[in-house]
Parts: C-alpha cells; sequence; structure tokens
C-alpha cells in the first residue's frame, strides 16, 4: 500500500523524507516534486530498482533513465572528460531545468539502460528533491507518468497513473509548471542543446556563444 504525505506541512515533511529515503534505500520508487514536474525515482545504483522504475512507466531500455543529485560537487564521483564549458554551464544553471548529457565514469556500478557510456544528469531546483538527493545520493529519477500520458504537474495525477508500483508519494503541492528541463550534450567537444526546454537556447549562448543545436 502506497503512502503519502503532504510536504508543505512540517511533521508530515519530515516523515515523508525519512520515509521516503527508508525506501529508497530499500530499492522501492518513490514520486518526488522537482522544478519541472514530478518524477519517479529509485536508487540509481540498484539495477533491479531502475527497472522497476521502466516497468512502471511502460518504458524500455532504449530510453534510458536521467539521474538528479543533490550538489554539483557530486557530479566529479559520476562523470569523466567534463569540459570547462560544462562546468560553466553548472555554474550559470544549477539548481535548475538544465540536463547535462555527460560521459559517466566506466567504473560506475549502474544500469540505466542503453545508455551507451553516458548519463543525463541534473540537480533540481526543489527543496523537497534535493534534500532527498542530499540524503540517499544519485536517483534514477524520469517524470512520474506512465509512457505517453502527460508529465503530472501534481501529486493526484501522478499516483493516479502509478499506483502502488510506488511506495512513497511526496506531495509539495501543484509544480511551478510543466516545462521539461532543457537538454545539452556536452560529452562532445561543442556542446549539442538535443531539446530546448524551461532554458531557451539564447539563454544558453550567453555562457556558450558556440552552441549548436540539433535539428
Amino acid at each position: 500500500m502506497a503512502r503519502r504525505y503532504d510536504t508543505n506541512d512540517a511533521t508530515d515533511r519530515v516523515t515523508g523524507l525519512r520515509e521516503a529515503a527508508s525506501a529508497v534505500r530499500r530499492g522501492e520508487l518513490v514520486v518526488l516534486p522537482t522544478d519541472t514536474v514530478y518524477g519517479i525515482g529509485a536508487d540509481a545504483f540498484t539495477k533491479e530498482a531502475v527497472g522497476d522504475l521502466l516497468e512502471a512507466k511502460g518504458r524500455g531500455r532504449n530510453m534510458p533513465t536521467p539521474v538528479l543529485i543533490g550538489s554539483p560537487n557530486t557530479l566529479h564521483g559520476l562523470v569523466t572528460d567534463f569540459s570547462e564549458l560544462a562546468w560553466e554551464l553548472v555554474d550559470a544553471f544549477w539548481p535548475g531545468a538544465l540536463t547535462l548529457v555527460a560521459k559517466h565514469q566506466p567504473s560506475l556500478q549502474w544500469d540505466l539502460g542503453d545508455t551507451r557510456g553516458t548519463v543525463a544528469v541534473r540537480m533540481p531546483l526543489h527543496p523537497v528533491a534535493i534534500e532527498l538527493l542530499t540524503e540517499v545520493g544519485p536517483m534514477a529519477v524520469s517524470s512520474a507518468n506512465l509512457t505517453g500520458h502527460p508529465a503530472p504537474e501534481n501529486c493526484d495525477y501522478a499516483q493516479e497513473m502509478l499506483g502502488d508500483s510506488v511506495s512513497v508519494y511526496l506531495d509539495g503541492g501543484p509544480t511551478p509548471g510543466n516545462v521539461p528541463s532543457s537538454i545539452v550534450d556536452v560529452s562532445r567537444e561543442v556542446p549539442l542543446l538535443l531539446r530546448e526546454g524551461a532554458i531557451s537556447a539564447d539563454e544558453l549562448r550567453k555562457v556558450v556563444p558556440d552552441l549548436e543545436v540539433a535539428n
């Protein structure tokens, strides 16, 4: 039976974050608010949990799960060949709605799907998400919807779709908007904008003037 906590209530928030952290450590799924939409998350290093996440969404391994982190410092243990330009994007837009695709450390014991040696990583601008991520470490997180359905802006819609496949729901109220993060590939010499979302190409070019845009 799924448990749900109102993180706008001080007592519920403390209990909910504790229960969510315990669930993640047990390899279970949780739903959490972010600065874009609600996400469904699992411990990034527990293969079975990430598999359960993909199954809950009805998503294949050909669409790997992004990773959310609670601090830019966590990047040092996750990625390699991270350029100065990539760090400048982190400094300018994190925490926030920018996902960076980078080469992951080959020694990492994780299975996020068919990543081809890269990971899509982001630090969200949401206090509940950051607190959970700081407690449990990197999480595989995807939008908390069934594949093919709109991404949820509230916890009700997420729970309606995902039900008891999730152990803990953290209800932070409506998210600020349903515009997804922008995605920039920094694994190449010249960064490439793969998806223009909450941060426009023009804003990104203030930091990376030579930014290329995918067709």
